[in-house]
């Protein structure tokens, strides 16, 4: 006889609260269901009564759902959260990121433009008067023309005699005031 632990169907209880268990908690402990038993399971939210639904919301997220939340969405977040116990979720610096990029929009920022995040090996050119200029991302600043630089501010400068934001000389960022701008349709 199989174990009820290696048994994906085991795992849904009938008529019970919502197969969404915590986060993470004991994931590496348990078999993971093939793509048909988690796509059941997931179909399987749709023909259970919202009070049941309510009740594996609780369970979850250790709150009632949100009032006027409609059933939809509670389908949806609980299925998503199938989804992430069974196939994992975001990283924790992409949730930080998120954070820092809404608290930016909340206090105020006019435009979204959040900072790009450059991987090491990554290769930046820029024409400037008629020469390709070439660095690349190294894992603790930048290389240009054989040389190690902490800033792209220093090579911006560096290549155009004059001062300039490097993020924006090499396309990285766009001006804040010009979206602004163009919002206004100017």
């Amino acid at each position: 006889m199989k174990s009820s632990r290696n048994n994906p169907s085991a795992l849904q209880r009938a008529g019970g609260p919502s197969p969404v268990s915590g986060r993470r908690g004991d994931q590496n402990n348990r078999a993971r269901p093939d793509n048909a038993a988690v796509e059941q399971e997931i179909a399987g939210l749709v023909d259970r009564p919202t009070s049941d639904l309510r009740l594996a919301w609780l369970q979850l997220y250790r709150t009632d759902p949100p009032v006027g939340l409609s059933r939809d969405l509670i389908i949806r977040t609980l299925a998503h959260q199938v989804q992430e116990r069974i196939h994992g979720g975001a990283s924790r610096a992409l949730g930080r990121r998120l954070q820092s990029v809404a608290g930016r929009l909340e206090n105020g920022g006019a435009s979204f433009s959040p900072d790009i995040v450059l991987k090491t090996g990554t290769t930046l050119v820029r024409q400037w008067r008629g020469h390709a200029h070439t660095v690349l991302v190294r894992e603790n600043g930048f290389e240009y023309e054989g040389q190690h630089y902490r800033s792209l501010t220093v090579i911006a400068e560096r290549i155009t005699g004059a001062h300039w934001s490097g993020p924006r000389f090499f396309g990285l960022t766009t001006r804040a005031d010009a979206s602004v701008g163009a919002e206004a349709g100017r």
